[in-house]
Parts: C-alpha cells; structure tokens; sequence
C-alpha cells in the first residue's frame, strides 16, 4: 500500500481547507477581473518545471493587485503540481530549472527565498536559499514559512520599510 508523506498530507489538508475557504473571493476576484475585460482574459497561463522537471502549466488569476494570485494556484497543490512551500517555480528556459537539487521537490507557492525577495541582506541569494530549504526542508519548517507568509501577504506599507528581522524565520537560517 502506497503511503502518503507528511508534506503531501499537509499541502492536501490545508491546500483544500484554504481552497474551500478563499473559493467565493476568488470567485468574485475572477467575475470582476472578467467584467474589467483584461486582454488575454481572466487567467494567466504559463509553463513551469516542476518535479523530476516535468513541465506543467500553471493558471493565476490576473490579481496581483489584490494578491490573489498566489490562491487562485492551489487547485495545482491538490493536483500535485505544487506544493504549499518549496522553492519557486521556475520556466523550462530557466537554466536554473535544470538544476538537479531543484528536480527533487515539488516548486512552492511560497518558500524562504520568496519570502525574503526585498530583504537588504549581501547573501540572500534566492538559489542558496532555495537549495538550503531543499536540502533541509521538514514539516516544522514548512509550517513556518506557512505563518511568515500570513503577513507577507498584507499590501505593502505606503511608509518606512521593513527590517531584516521582518524577513527572518523563526529557527531557520541559511547558513547552518
């Protein structure tokens, strides 16, 4: 009998509870994205490597405004496509798509190096984070850049900007 990993069963359960809960909002972001007539309708389409570097394509609405874009991508987790957390998903022509640590692991709607994209730090390279998650990744830690990315979420401050801790999560470095 096939068993089920724990990160899978966590991107099942809460990508279905989130996908139930967030569903009316994204129906009416779609219906009013719709009524706005975006060239290209309402869905953003664009071809990713996920697993193994299998090509996949992923379908966003076109929210960014509203940052809905990143929900509007969980019926690809419950497909398997993408997980919750893990590295970014990445263009078949991105030559940083054919790196063998980034084919092991399903590309993430959120992840550290996401998450960190406007922190000022000299070594926040997105790749090392990204390799770093991989090869230490774990169910406490998908949990929390799982919450780190609650706030992430918020639009951006009009004034001031965020500290380097605003960016940190908790019990993960890069360096270790």
């Amino acid at each position: 009998m096939h068993s089920v990993q724990p990160k899978r069963l966590l991107d099942l359960t809460l990508g279905t509870l989130l996908l139930l809960l967030a569903a009316p909002l994204l129906a009416a972001a779609a219906c009013s994205t719709a009524l706005g007539r975006p060239p290209g309708g309402v869905f953003v389409r664009e071809l990713k490597t996920g697993l193994h570097g299998y090509p996949f394509t992923v379908r966003s609405l076109r929210t960014r405004r509203w940052r809905l874009d990143l929900l509007s991508r969980l019926p690809h987790v419950l497909r398997g496509e993408m997980s919750l957390v893990g590295p970014a998903a990445l263009a078949p022509d991105d030559p940083r798509a054919a790196v063998p640590w980034r084919q092991t692991v399903r590309p993430g709607l959120t992840g550290p190096a996401q998450l960190r994209r406007h922190s000022s730090l000299p070594w926040d390279e997105p790749e090392l984070l990204d390799q770093d998650y991989v090869e230490h990744h774990w169910i406490g830690l998908d949990l929390a850049v799982l919450v780190r990315t609650i706030p992430a979420l918020r639009p951006p401050r009009t004034q001031g900007h965020l500290s380097d801790a605003d960016h940190r999560l908790p019990g993960y470095s890069a360096t270790e």
